[in-house]
This record gives structure tokens, C-alpha cells and sequence, in this order.
């Protein structure tokens, strides 16, 4: 089953985070509900937030920065992130090597 901010979708894998900005270190820093706390080391204007999350996400799942989107919460700390990939069970378990079980 697996952690609650993570789900496998038909084409990717879908990431439900809350994100602390201008906090160190950058990276996953626990539980918030049923999402994951992931803290970024920049301001949370003009979509900077989003972009650094995009990257990070990318490198974790070894995949083009192109396949990762924030779906929904643009304008939020409440996230969902979509990473698209052809493998979506091999790019989950990738994901969950590298941010964590929390």
C-alpha cells in the first residue's frame, strides 16, 4: 500500500505535498495529514516554489523536467505534483527510495 501522499496513476505517479518555503535543508521533512512535508530553500513568490519542486521531484525520479507538473495548487503550500512516466511503478519506487516512507 504505501505511504498516503503517493499514488500510482495510469501514465505517472501523483505526489500530494505540503511545502514549507525558505527552509533548510530542501528536501522531504515529514508528514503533514496525508501528505508530505517538503521543504524548499526559496521565497514563494512569483512561482519560484514551483519550479525548484518541479526540478527536485525530476532529479528524484530520474525524469525530464517536462514530465513533472504541479496540478493542482499553483498558488498554494497544499500541492499535487504529477510526474508522468512511462513505468509508473518502477518511477513510484524511485520516489519513495529518495524522499522517504515518512
Amino acid at each position: 500500500m504505501g505511504p498516503p501522499w503517493i499514488r500510482t496513476r495510469q501514465g505517472g505517479v501523483e505526489l500530494s505535498l505540503r511545502i514549507v518555503p525558505r527552509a533548510k535543508p530542501e528536501g522531504p521533512a515529514g508528514s503533514y495529514g496525508d501528505r508530505l512535508r517538503f521543504k524548499l530553500d526559496v521565497e514563494p513568490f512569483g512561482g519560484e516554489a514551483n519550479r525548484r519542486l518541479v526540478r527536485l521531484l525530476a532529479r528524484a525520479a530520474r525524469v525530464p523536467v517536462a514530465s513533472v507538473k504541479v496540478v493542482v495548487g499553483q498558488r498554494s503550500r497544499s500541492k499535487t505534483a504529477l510526474v508522468e512516466s512511462p513505468d509508473p511503478g518502477s518511477t513510484r519506487a524511485r520516489l519513495l527510495a529518495l524522499l522517504g516512507q515518512n
